[in-house]
């Protein structure tokens, strides 16, 4: 049985990203501060459900995604974390830092949907993103941000090389030299 892997964006696991989002959705994600995935939460969800409106979004989170705006949103590459047809997360690369990015959201951002949590798909995105990160965008070290009460978050990032440096407000902040990543079989 192959492994999950982080994929471009495609529509051939429309139905199943429509019951992840509706997965997040009951989980408060719309609603999160500073959140990518809130944003097209909001902005997408009543498009999503069509053909076309999913090809469209689709087509619009594949590749390079934005390049530098004034409201502060760098270029960004997303990727999705596919079992097969079941989509089950997704990583965001920002390609470079703002102020604020540099304390809130870092240079990836990862999301398990919640009926896939806790059977290690966040430590396996990220230590799959991480030669991304490298390699193809030609980020390292990368900078990994978490909210201090998120233990799990905390422990995927420590299990992926991250190196903590400081918390500044309620975040997290971790450096992982991508070629030097640490793995570890089972976290």
């Amino acid at each position: 049985m192959p492994e999950p892997q982080l994929i471009a964006p495609t529509v051939d696991v429309h139905s199943s990203f429509l019951a992840a989002m509706d997965e997040f959705r009951a989980d408060g994600a719309e609603v999160t501060p500073r959140s990518n995935l809130a944003r097209e939460l909001r902005t997408w969800r009543t498009r999503w459900p069509t053909a076309e409106g999913f090809a469209e979004y689709v087509g619009t989170v594949g590749g390079i995604v934005y390049d530098e705006r004034a409201d502060g949103v760098v270029p960004m590459t997303t990727r999705w974390w596919v079992d097969g047809g079941s989509y089950l997360g997704r990583v965001t690369f920002r390609h470079h830092l703002t102020a604020s990015l540099l304390t809130w959201g870092g240079h990836i951002g990862y999301a398990v949907r919640p009926g896939a949590r806790r059977r290690g798909h966040a430590t396996a995105m990220l230590r799959a993103a991480l030669p991304i990160a490298c390699h193809e965008l030609g980020i390292d070290p990368v900078l990994v941000t978490c909210d201090a009460a998120n233990t799990g978050s905390r422990k995927v990032i420590e299990a992926c090389g991250g190196v903590f440096e400081d918390q500044r407000d309620e975040k997290l902040r971790y450096w992982i030299h991508a070629g030097t990543q640490v793995t570890h079989p089972h976290v």
